[in-house]
């Protein structure tokens, strides 16, 4: 039977409802260490025709995708960008002057006042800019932004010669090198700035607000230095070095920046990395960062037909790497590009999520920021509640610095946008499923989700029915607090499920399991009208907002879906309603439509939105160097992109990977390479001629491998619903969400209780058995199948589903006769079997060919609807084509069949 939670256990956890403390269980944990960069090979594996292996092919590939420039950029967004995660620059003329600016900021470089806010108390602070400052007056330009060696290089034309130039960001040390030529000269000035917010043009200083101290200078030998000190304590340094280079005229400047706090070590480490770097030959140095940009770009490959579209793609691809990396602090709005902005600091609410999407197709686990940002501010989290719920409750406010520093509010009052914990956790999350590293579920994502869904469980009320509801919270950023919000109601859910399925997959007994699944059986339905999902009870979606916050359950959480054929029309009516009040939709409402629409399998629509989302003539478009500005950069909007395209090319949730599942007819060729999915699984594909030729699965893992192609066609399986079936010694239910049909089937917990169906078949033959099933406890509920009184699977494992709520399948092959069969599946366990949905029969077997990568045949299983299941242990792979000679398994950049502009100011 379902899980019944004893009366100890009832007391322990009835802070659920009666507002009292609620008692944890707490886990033996450890400092989670981000996963080291996984090195990945065609060797031993199948035979593809890799053309994407060498230098000389990546190089002469992303040359097709650099910026160009033939013109000055005035302003920022149109200019070029370089980073490494920490320290960034923009380059672009300086106002007003015959100058070049060079922006110098950096992503730890902040205040420490959380007193005055995070617009103000714990923003990003400004360090300088440097002004290339030519004797002549220029008069054109000729620049190219590298990806491949993530360096900008070109030339200054002047009235007095040329100025030639390669500048790049390495290990926090900007690094150019420039050689006059003429008359020119080379000079270099710096400009220290006011340490004071970006937010301070457009917003009023708070009240009690002091400046900084003014900086000061130092200088050691020919090492300059500029030192700012800061009122809370702490300091920024910045130290600049200029040298001669080994080419005649060639001159060399190292800056670095460095920030301390609260301690003055920044001014000793700035120093310490300009003369390491400065001493180190040229031409070693400049190698070693052509070194790390060459293998993390060899992690993926994604090419299209669209020139411009590739571009962006590989553009952003660059963009991330330049802003984040693993360990270091989560991106802010603007990255480590710092411009005048009234957000300074990092927003929770939606920004940082999809700064971070990208990174899981992409197979960048090396940039994910957001795991070791949450897992070192544990304690910061906990202190983010009220006073009263820090024993058991962890929370996060809209905007913080990159330490966490944020309270959240208590629902009900003032504006209480309670689910950006949470929400962030979904990232963390992400994470874990592309890695199924045990360890960053049992020690970062587990112990932070167990708190913050806490800390909603304070606040759930049962009405008369016995339904639970939220009291009002706030929707990012709709303006109307709602009681039952449907962006809390969707995380609450998802977090609930999450945290059965963890304790499930670690093996571990939770004092609060009970409560997790009360709450999905009881937590009130999401509050809808005619219009689709309404952000809460009482209150419509009936005025455009550029946020989805209130569709979470549909994008990212799939929670409802599109493969639940009772929710297409609701899903559809909503996301249209939501994309059709336009007037206040922004870049990153189209790349969400994109991803939407991409998700329920609508390829052209994806792509009308995601051509809109390029469209100059909106308000909000991207800009020349595919940066986007609002109030100021928003560095989200364009990386949201990237991962609009991988939805339409690749997703993976719900235990299905699903390749090429929204590719618009204007895309006939497209190829992928090693595109990660959840269950740790690498996809390589090729569609060419509008016809998807392969799919290669590596595992990384041994998951449970599904895939669903669309090489082959195939019949629909023929469904028996478990409530219409013989049973013994079980009963029909309806009490957990989530089953089809009218009801489930609940075995008794006795060996030999049994669920029987009657199938038809027309013909003897193989068929394949899918049974839908929920076990919402820790341990396997195995069943014996028998097919017309004779075993076909002993003791089949139907392991935990986490709750029982959470419906998956298992997959059987037998043999069937023609005509009538019996299916009996019966409990062969004391503790009964799992909680039985339907029986899907697929008596036909799609055309395909599977082979494991030693040319063997591999056991496969056709599921349905295009969905096969392979067994496929960890570290080999599988070829999936149509049946017969296996095709030309090439991977290459596709042929471009709509020619675009190259990004930048080309003309």
């Amino acid at each position: 039977m379902d899980y019944e939670a004893t009366r100890r256990e009832f007391i322990r956890t009835a802070g659920l409802l009666g507002g009292g403390a609620l008692v944890l269980s707490v886990l033996p944990g450890r400092a989670y260490a981000a996963p080291a960069p996984l090195q990945t090979s065609d060797a031993a594996g199948v035979p593809l025709d890799n053309r994407m292996t060498t230098d000389d092919q990546w190089g002469a590939f992303l040359r097709g995708q650099d910026l160009l420039w033939k013109r000055l950029p005035t302003v920022w967004h149109e200019g070029p960008f370089l980073g490494d995660g920490l320290l960034g620059t923009g380059v672009y003329k300086e106002p007003g002057q015959n100058q070049i600016r060079f922006t110098v900021q950096h992503a730890e470089v902040q205040d420490h006042r959380p007193q005055f806010g995070s617009a103000f108390g714990v923003c990003r602070l400004p360090v300088g800019h440097l002004t290339l400052e030519p004797v002549g007056t220029i008069s054109s330009v000729d620049w190219r932004l590298g990806l491949w060696n993530a360096e900008l290089t070109g030339t200054v034309t002047t009235g007095s010669g040329k100025l030639a130039f390669q500048v790049f960001i390495r290990d926090q040390i900007l690094v150019a090198s420039v050689t006059a030529s003429g008359s020119e000269q080379v000079r270099w000035v710096f400009h220290p700035e006011e340490a004071i917010s970006p937010a301070a043009a457009s917003k009023p200083l708070p009240d009690g607000y002091t400046k900084n101290p003014p900086w000061t200078t130092r200088t050691t030998g020919d090492i300059k230095q500029v030192i700012q000190p800061l009122s809370a304590g702490g300091q920024t340094a910045t130290a600049y070095r200029e040298i001669a280079g080994p080419a005649t005229g060639q001159r060399l400047l190292y800056v670095s920046v460095a920030h301390s706090y609260p301690g003055t070590t920044a001014e000793a480490t700035s120093l310490n990395r300009v003369q390491g770097a400065s001493a180190t030959v040229w031409a070693d140095y400049m190698a070693g960062h052509h070194m790390w940009w060459h293998s993390y770009y060899r992690r993926s490959f994604l090419s299209l037909p669209d020139q411009r579209l590739q571009a962006f793609y590989w553009i952003q691809l660059y963009k991330a790497a330049s802003g984040t990396r693993a360990g270091g602090p989560v991106m802010a709005t603007t990255g480590p590009w710092l411009e005048t902005t009234p957000w300074p600091a990092v927003w929770w609410n939606l920004n940082v999520q999809l700064e971070y999407w990208l990174i899981q197709g992409s197979n960048h686990p090396e940039l994910d920021a957001i795991t070791s940002t949450l897992d070192k501010s544990r304690q910061q989290l906990i202190s983010n509640v009220p006073s009263e719920y820090e024993s058991d409750s962890s929370g996060l406010g809209r905007s913080s610095d990159m330490f966490c520093n944020r309270s959240v509010p208590v629902p009900g009052s003032g504006t209480p946008e309670i689910g950006d914990l949470p929400w962030a956790l979904h990232n963390v999350w992400l994470s874990y499923r592309h890695a199924m590293d045990d360890a960053m579920l049992r020690d970062v994502l587990f112990p932070i989700l167990r708190r913050s869904v806490n800390y909603y469980l304070h606040f759930l009320t049962t009405d008369s029915s016995g339904k639970m509801h939220l009291p009002p919270t706030f929707s990012p950023e709709y303006g109307v607090n709602a009681p039952d919000c449907n962006y809390d109601l969707a995380l609450l859910r998802w977090g609930c499920q999450t945290l059965l399925e963890a304790v499930a997959r670690l093996g571990i007994t939770d004092s609060l399991a009970g409560t997790w699944q009360r709450v999905l059986d009881n937590l009130t339905p999401y509050p809808t009208d005619s219009n689709g999902f309404m952000i809460g009870a009482g209150v419509p979606f009936a005025q455009s907002h550029r946020h989805y916050s209130h569709l979470l359950m549909v994008f990212p959480l799939s929670l409802v879906n599109w493969d639940q054929s009772a929710n297409r029309t609701l899903i559809q009516t909503s996301v249209d309603h939501w994309i059709g009040l336009n007037t206040a939709l922004r870049g990153f409402s189209y790349s969400g439509a994109t991803s939407l629409y991409a998700h329920m399998g609508q390829a052209d629509k994806a792509l009308t939105y995601l051509t809109k989302f390029f469209d100059p003539g909106l308000s909000y478009p991207i800009r020349a160097n595919t940066m986007y500005t609002e109030s100021g950069p928003v560095v989200e909007t364009p990386l949201s992109g990237a991962q609009a395209v991988h939805d339409m090319l690749c997703q993976s949730w719900g235990g299905l990977i699903r390749v090429f599942p929204a590719v618009p007819a204007g895309w006939p060729d497209v190829t992928l390479h090693d595109f990660r999915t959840q269950g740790a699984f690498l996809i390589s594909a090729s569609r060419t001629a509008g016809v998807t030729r392969f799919i290669r699965v590596r595992s990384l893992a041994g998951e449970l491998c599904r895939v669903k192609q669309d090489i082959a066609p195939y019949t629909l399986p023929t469904l028996y619903q478990a409530e219409s079936a013989s049973l013994s010694k079980g009963v029909v239910e309806s009490n957990h969400e989530g089953f089809t049909g009218t009801g489930f089937v609940n075995l008794d917990n006795v060996a030999g209780s049994y669920v029987q169906f009657t199938v038809n078949a027309s013909a003897a033959g193989p068929a394949t058995l899918v049974f839908r099933y929920a076990n919402g406890t820790i341990a396997n509920r195995p069943l014996d199948i028998a097919v017309n009184g004779s075993t076909a699977a002993q003791a089949k494992a139907f392991p935990s589903t986490g709750s029982w709520n959470n419906w998956q399948t298992v997959a059987v092959s037998v043999q069937l006769q023609a005509g009538t069969n019996t299916v009996r599946a019966t409990s062969a366990a004391a503790s009964g079997g799992p909680n039985l949905d339907r029986l899907a029969v697929q008596t036909s077997r799609a055309p395909l060919t599977v082979t494991l990568d030693d040319g063997t045949a591999a056991a496969w299983r056709d599921l349905g609807y295009g969905a096969v299941e392979i067994d496929l242990p960890k570290d080999r792979e599988a070829l999936i084509h149509a049946a017969g000679a296996t095709p030309a398994l090439t991977i290459a950049p596709v042929p471009v069949s709509t020619p675009g502009a190259a990004w930048g100011l080309p003309t």
